[in-house]
């Protein structure tokens, strides 16, 4: 079955609104995790919006899962990754003025980089997956790169209508084929949702999806156990 990451930022951004100790995004990602999440996601952030330093080392200490450090190939988060070491590293790109992560990381323009962070992360038993776009020349420097896996950017087949959303799922198709054919590991996310992770679920590449936001705006209706079991009925369905 395919595996679901659960990324709980987002409990964090309600807290960091006051300023204040709760909700605990590491009490959330216990709950998620005892829901059946095969794993949590956290972004640290450059600016810290969300995600605090002390969220991913108690995550690191207390979970039974895996963590998934989202993260930006900076000497500040590969020296902070060093000291954590998640299970799992995902390199996205970052800008402070985003909202959400927009697009995927350019690993053709910045090769070299990424590899020498890959590399530095992958001695120290970290599996890092690089999250880029549903291009070839990317999935392809991804391999160069040294990485364990690519997490294809699902963001723009997620937000295309009709025939423009076919063509979107096509291309994450044909993506997903090229990174396992040549030896990466294939996870998904960004946009993902209860109405249209489904498609993305049913790649049979597909073997890890992260997902936050639908979660936990869906756990702030009906709990974040329930919300994480929901996710998890889905997907179950997609390889019946």
């Amino acid at each position: 079955m395919i595996r679901l990451g659960v990324n709980v930022d987002h409990v964090a951004t309600v807290r960091q609104a006051r300023r204040v100790d709760v909700p605990d995004p590491v009490e959330a990602a216990l709950l998620a995790e005892a829901a059946g999440a095969d794993g949590i996601t956290v972004h640290l952030r450059e600016d810290r919006r969300h995600i605090q330093e002390r969220d991913v080392r108690i995550l690191r200490q207390r979970l039974h899962t895996k963590l998934n450090l989202e993260m930006a190939v900076t000497p500040a988060m590969l020296a902070f990754a060093e000291d954590v070491r998640p299970d799992d590293a995902c390199f996205v790109p970052e800008k402070r003025e985003e909202l959400t992560t927009e697009g995927g990381l350019d690993v053709v323009s910045h090769r070299q980089k990424i590899r020498e962070g890959t590399q530095r992360l992958q001695s120290l038993a970290v599996r890092v997956s690089l999250f880029v776009d549903p291009e070839t020349a990317q999935i392809e420097a991804s391999r160069d790169a040294g990485a364990h896996a690519v997490e294809i950017h699902t963001g723009a087949y997620c937000n295309a209508l009709s025939v423009e959303r076919e063509k979107q799922l096509q291309a994450i198709l044909e993506a997903s084929k090229l990174a396992q054919s040549l030896g990466l590991e294939v996870h998904g996310g960004h946009g993902l949702n209860y109405d249209n992770v489904l498609a993305i679920a049913q790649i049979p590449e597909m073997a890890e999806l992260n997902i936050g936001h639908s979660i936990i705006a869906r756990a702030i209706i009906v709990g974040i156990e329930q919300a994480v079991r929901e996710m998890k009925d889905l997907l179950s369905k997609a390889k019946e």
